[in-house]
């Protein structure tokens, strides 16, 4: 073996051990998840107030499944596109839908009153409930998803969020099913949510 060959074998094998790593990584993140395992421990219960200035729970939408998507009114693309997508799939049910619902939590309680929330909602499909609460409950809830939120500041002195686009699709038990996909049409999206009722 040649002194320029040696210096290779170290670097590649360094390499290789890292690719290694990460395909493994990949597999572990991206397997279906079983039904006992952390799937299981996604969502919980929560203490909120709906759009309507209602007090409402988890147990308020037990009994059907649901979808359940963390956001904010103030927020740019993401927010408007996944309820219009939403709207879309909840409008596509049919009467085989009528009474699912989609929560939209908020991630920014201090300007998300039920008030901001119940206007925003009025451009999308009346079965979506936007949820708030005191910051303290909205932790709690984030949490409980496993979601994640972060207050970002902005040049002018105000601020936006990073926070989870995942939709997530809820039992009638309200027990974490997986993601929901609204990568596709709408109707091919319907049959999906009707086939969990």
């Amino acid at each position: 073996m040649t002194p320029f060959s040696r210096r290779l074998v170290l670097p590649l094998l360094v390499f290789l051990f890292g690719l290694a790593a990460l395909g493994s990584a990949a597999i572990l993140t991206l397997a279906p998840t079983p039904r006992q395992g952390t799937a299981a421990s996604v969502g919980g219960s929560f203490a909120l107030v709906d759009q309507n200035g209602r007090a409402v729970t988890d147990r308020d939408f037990l009994g059907k499944p649901h979808l359940v998507l963390f956001g904010f009114t103030h927020c740019p693309d993401i927010c408007p596109t996944k309820l219009f997508e939403i709207s879309e799939v909840l409008r596509a049910t049919g009467d085989k839908g009528r009474d699912l619902r989609a929560l939209f939590m908020t991630v920014d309680p201090e300007r998300d009153t039920p008030e901001t929330l119940k206007s925003y909602l009025g451009s999308f499909d009346e079965r979506i409930v936007g949820l708030t609460g005191d910051r303290t409950a909205i932790d709690a809830a984030v949490k409980a998803y496993r979601a994640y939120a972060r207050k970002v500041p902005l040049k002018d002195g105000g601020y936006t969020l990073e926070h989870t686009a995942l939709v997530y699709l809820m039992d009638k038990d309200g027990r974490f099913i997986g993601s929901f996909n609204l990568e596709r049409p709408p109707a091919q999206a319907a049959q999906d949510l009707i086939r969990h009722l």
